[in-house]
């Protein structure tokens, strides 16, 4: 998709500031059709997604922020069309793990299980919470890279740095 056929759905639900927020997020995203066969995204999804990349706080996005996101999804969406071989709109956990190890996490067996657990219905996750899942790994990773300044796999929080990062997530 061109950049300009990505800049009509987005200033098609942009406020006059240039921003969208989380419902308009969601309208353009549907109305783009990048969920492709795909259930669309939730609003906690799109919720989220502005979260990621939201760097001035303002609780919305702008269109080099929704470019950003737009790369990112479609990514994480072929990803998900890798792993999703019987093409029932949902991965497994074995399947999970292997589209995680190709994006570069490596995480634990009780990692997978914690996700699995969270995210899973009947012990398979759909492209919306993966989506979710993708988007709290990115954001988390980030934050933790941040401060694991020696990259030891070992970072120092304050208990409000914690609590913050988390429950921005």
């Amino acid at each position: 998709m061109e950049q300009d056929e990505i800049y009509g759905y987005f200033t098609a639900v942009a406020a006059q500031d240039g921003q969208i927020s989380a419902d308009e997020l969601q309208r353009c995203l549907t109305e783009s059709g990048i969920a492709g066969s795909y259930k669309p995204f939730s609003l906690e999804t799109c919720r989220l997604m502005i979260t990621m990349l939201d760097r001035d706080m303002s609780n919305s996005m702008g269109f080099t922020e929704f470019k950003e996101l737009w790369q990112s999804l479609n990514v994480w969406k072929n990803t998900f069309s890798s792993y999703d071989r019987d093409r029932s709109g949902t991965v497994e956990g074995h399947e999970l793990q292997q589209a995680f190890i190709a994006m570069g996490y490596n995480l634990s067996t009780q990692a997978i299980s914690i996700i699995m657990n969270r995210y899973s219905v009947q012990g398979r996750i759909g492209f919306d919470n993966f989506m979710s899942c993708c988007i709290k790994l990115r954001s988390l990773t980030e934050h933790f890279q941040r401060r694991d300044t020696t990259r030891t796999g070992r970072a120092e929080f304050h208990y409000d740095e914690f609590i913050q990062v988390t429950m921005n997530i």
